[in-house]
């Protein structure tokens, strides 16, 4: 039987990730409208198709950024097979001797609760530290934020600390937690 290409650059038994594409603006800002309720106050992503290309340009073009959608496998029908299910991206990617990046993330409501971004992000941290070299990932959370706290932990991210009035989100000054997780957290003596 001949070897055919996977569409993802790495796959778990229910999701696969990809880089984002133009082609996925319909798709995705559809999904972003749908979530509006489950991503507010937390994060903003595009409603639009003019708003997703600037984003996705953003995420193609920027080495300092990579973007990852997170893909439903094996399903039929409106959330069936390929489904984004939600996106990953790593920002502020630094080489050198920091080997570093900050992860953003969300899932869409179809996705939501049914541990698809769990799988995701860890098909995302692994890349991270293979194809991509990186050494270190930082999650910046508000502390109310409770799913997406629950996500960082349970990919094994630790808690670092707190940063107050770090970021501009919603029309204020937001505090948040640090998680982080390194290559040695996940590759490191009894780890896979």
């Amino acid at each position: 039987m001949p070897h055919t290409a996977s569409r993802y650059l790495a796959e778990g038994p229910r999701v696969g990730i990809r880089h984002f594409t133009y082609g996925d603006g319909a798709e995705f800002t559809a999904r972003t409208r749908e979530s509006k309720d489950l991503h507010h106050p937390w994060l903003f992503p595009p409603e639009s198709a003019q708003a997703y290309t600037a984003y996705a340009g953003r995420l193609i073009e920027d080495p300092s950024k990579a973007g990852f959608l997170v893909c439903e496998k094996g399903g039929v029908g409106e959330q069936g097979d390929g489904a984004i299910g939600g996106f990953i991206n790593i920002n502020n990617i630094v080489e050198g001797g920091f080997q570093s990046g900050a992860l953003g993330y969300g899932a869409f409501a179809h996705a939501a609760g049914r541990g698809l971004m769990r799988e995701g992000l860890d098909l995302v941290v692994r890349y991270a530290f293979g194809p991509m070299r990186l050494h270190r990932l930082e999650i910046n959370v508000q502390p109310a934020n409770a799913a997406s706290i629950a996500l960082a932990r349970g990919c094994g991210f630790r808690l670092e600390g707190f940063s107050p009035k770090m970021l501009f989100v919603d029309g204020a000054w937001r505090d948040h937690e640090r998680w982080a997780i390194t290559a040695e957290m996940v590759t490191g003596p009894g780890r896979h």
